[in-house]
């Protein structure tokens, strides 16, 4: 009986190693560049935008019907369709200010999970590549 019992928490043990829960999800970001505003969050108000610039738009996926707006992320690249893309160990927070479907300055690639500005995605990211592969976690 002990040694069943033992077998069962050394299971537990090994499958909770291989399947860590990770509370991240799994996405694409694209870029955009000035102008900025007007915004869908926050309108013409300038104060908006943190002061390290690190900000973006969320794409449909995390819009949440407007919810999404002043919500902080954690934000890393994970691979991009070139090699040497991301900036390996660089994780920057951004806050969204914006709905990527209705921002004034286009993003480089549609259908991203978020899109980042310049600021943001030259900090995880060469930041000529057209998008990247993120990892992202609400904060």
């Amino acid at each position: 009986m002990a040694k069943l019992q033992l077998f069962f928490q050394s299971l537990i043990v090994i499958l909770a190693v291989l399947f860590h829960l990770s509370h991240a999800d799994v996405g694409t970001a694209a870029r955009y560049r000035t102008p900025y505003l007007p915004t869908a969050c926050y309108g013409n108000n300038a104060a908006q935008f943190p002061s390290s610039n690190l900000f973006g738009s969320a794409g449909e996926g995390i819009w949440d019907n407007g919810a999404a707006c002043g919500r902080q992320y954690l934000v890393r690249c994970i691979s991009a369709a070139q090699p040497r893309t991301c900036i390996p160990g660089q994780t920057i927070q951004i806050k969204i200010v914006d709905r990527a479907l209705s921002s004034v300055s286009r993003p480089s690639r549609d259908g991203a999970t978020m899109v980042l500005s310049k600021t943001a995605f030259g900090m995880i990211s060469n930041p000529t590549a057209p998008a990247i592969n993120i990892e992202f976690q609400q904060v």
